[in-house]
């Protein structure tokens, strides 16, 4: 059983308990106003929350002991959401869905990241023993459709966000489909995109915590990338082997990654993108203060290096000041980029949304 399985229905799974009534959660209406419903007689409070609220928002209880709330109506997108009960997140148990914490709102058409009629790649997941972290670790790796038959391709290392994991841009970001959906619209080049774990040492061991652990993290990754996961992608998989057909690209913690460890390393990467980019966690003196305005100084040498240095954030994003400050500064210095701004928060609408719009120009179809 889930570990957020909601507490509302352990009364139920006790021997000789019922099974509790169904409910329908979440219903999208026509207007696309959206109602969610949990059973949860025994409850105190329940709360919503997810990237549909900008703070959680109290449910209603009936007689029958049903808490509920109507939002919207919604912009058509694809929205992840939990339930608090009594300050226990849950998962929502009525929701058929996979993953279970995500519903959507349809549009007129089709999303960038439905399931389309076009040809699909492949969504491989591959363990491989890490020489310089000394640990066994797993990678994401999709392959675009009719791969078998191409050449070499480029290859896109797309890095996740604080607190998630190599799974996070396949369940979430479906990554697959938008760009299996890009390819077929003729709008992106095929090419390999691999997500590699972001953490050196996982949430509980020895190394991440302590003294320097930021720092740590931040050296442990970097040598995991180049040393591990780039050598064993350019082996086992047909990619092209040379920086102009390698880009770094991520969202929040994994923005950060991909600006530090792409803006430091021009022999490996032509193309870097930061997608609400956590700066602190390159930047700070607690991850060993990388100085981006040092990097920026030789402004014709990072223009003639780079091919694309894309950046964005959300206005109701709380890093959108520290992003559009480094856009600024790079303005300043004269360093070519693409400065996005968009509505939205720290969250999956806005990186789903990023990722269709800047995986063209990373590797635009020729």
């Amino acid at each position: 059983m889930n570990r957020l399985f909601t507490l509302a229905l352990l009364p139920f799974l006790c021997l000789g308990q019922p099974r509790p009534p169904a409910v329908q959660s979440p219903e999208v209406h026509p207007d696309r106003s959206v109602t969610f419903r949990l059973l949860s007689p025994k409850a105190a409070a329940v709360q919503l929350t997810g990237d549909l609220v900008k703070s959680p928002a109290a449910m209603e209880r009936d007689t029958a002991g049903v808490w509920s709330i109507t939002i919207g109506p919604l912009r058509p997108d694809l929205y992840s959401y939990r339930f608090s009960v009594d300050g226990v997140a849950a998962i929502d148990p009525s929701n058929q869905t996979r993953p279970a914490t995500m519903f959507a709102v349809p549009g007129e058409g089709p999303a960038i990241y439905d399931m389309r009629p076009v040809p699909h790649g492949e969504l491989h997941q591959r363990w491989y023993m890490s020489k310089s972290l000394d640990t066994l670790r797993r990678v994401f790796v999709y392959t675009p459709p009719d791969y078998e038959r191409g050449a070499r391709y480029p290859v896109l290392y797309l890095l996740h966000g604080a607190g998630s994991d190599e799974s996070s841009w396949s369940e979430s970001g479906r990554v697959n489909l938008i760009l299996d959906n890009l390819i077929a619209e003729g709008k992106l080049k095929p090419l390999v995109v691999v997500m590699p774990y972001g953490y050196a040492y996982p949430p509980g061991s020895p190394l991440a915590g302590g003294a320097d652990a930021m720092k740590r993290q931040r050296a442990g990754f970097n040598r995991d990338l180049m040393e591990d996961v780039i050598p064993l992608v350019q082996a086992a998989y047909r990619v092209q082997p040379d920086r102009d057909h390698r880009a770094v690209a991520g969202l929040s913690l994994g923005g950060a990654q991909a600006l530090g460890v792409g803006l430091t390393h021009p022999e490996l990467f032509s193309r870097v993108a930061g997608l609400s980019p956590a700066l602190g966690a390159v930047t700070s003196a607690e991850a060993g203060g990388l100085d981006f305005k040092a990097l920026a100084a030789d402004a014709k040498k990072v223009n003639g290096e780079y091919k694309l240095l894309w950046v964005g954030c959300g206005t109701d994003d709380t890093l959108f000041q520290s992003v559009k400050s480094f856009s600024g500064m790079l303005d300043a210095s004269g360093v070519k980029h693409v400065w996005r701004e968009s509505d939205g928060a720290h969250t999956w609408l806005n990186w789903r949304r990023y990722l269709a719009e800047v995986a063209p120009q990373l590797f635009p179809a020729s």
